[in-house]
């Protein structure tokens, strides 16, 4: 009885052994990775250090005729590379979707960046207009005045009028680029 228990849990162990099939290779930063899925198609065989009996899917290449030239090998060689290539296909899913988030995060970005350069453009728009308003007003010959430090209005002279339209005409080139 005692027997009989033993080779069952010894046929188990082995089963499950073989139901958690494991694949161990070296990845290109020399790191070791240990994953329940075959490494991408990258990794050459020579760093792969286990894998499982199954033995690693590889991508199909165009069927050819063999050597003996006869129809049914070359059919019979297209059927056993159908199953690594469907598993292989299978496999590029996690591709697709993490390509279709990447995409996604790049229109995002290009999205965030358009609006700010629009906002930026609407601020540069707004300067030139107010500055080539107030350069009209300067240009006007009308008496200008502004607020000093202390809050009291002054007249400006000319020395200030000038400088205050070279900065006009330094705002006005720089804004108002059409």
């Amino acid at each position: 009885m005692k027997t009989h228990k033993l080779l069952l849990l010894a046929i188990a162990c082995t089963w499950a052994m073989g139901a958690a099939a494991q694949w161990q290779w070296i990845d290109k930063d020399g790191r070791k990775v240990f994953s329940d899925r075959p490494p991408p198609q990258e990794i050459p065989d020579k760093s792969i250090l286990k894998q499982p009996s199954g033995g690693r899917p590889t991508i199909a290449a165009p069927a050819a005729v063999p050597a003996d030239g006869t129809p049914a090998a070359a059919a019979a060689d297209a059927a056993s590379t159908a199953p690594r290539a469907a598993a292989s296909a299978a496999g590029s899913g996690k591709d697709k979707a993490l390509e279709e988030k990447k995409a996604q995060a790049e229109a995002a970005e290009a999205a965030k960046k358009k609006a700010e350069e629009d906002k930026v453009a609407k601020a540069k728009a707004d300067n030139c207009n107010r500055a080539r308003q107030a350069k009209a007003a300067f240009d006007s010959g009308r008496p200008i005045t502004q607020s000093n430090a202390q809050g009291e209005r002054i007249f400006l002279d000319e020395a200030g009028r000038a400088a205050e339209t070279k900065r006009l005409d330094g705002i006005i080139a720089a804004d108002c680029k059409r």
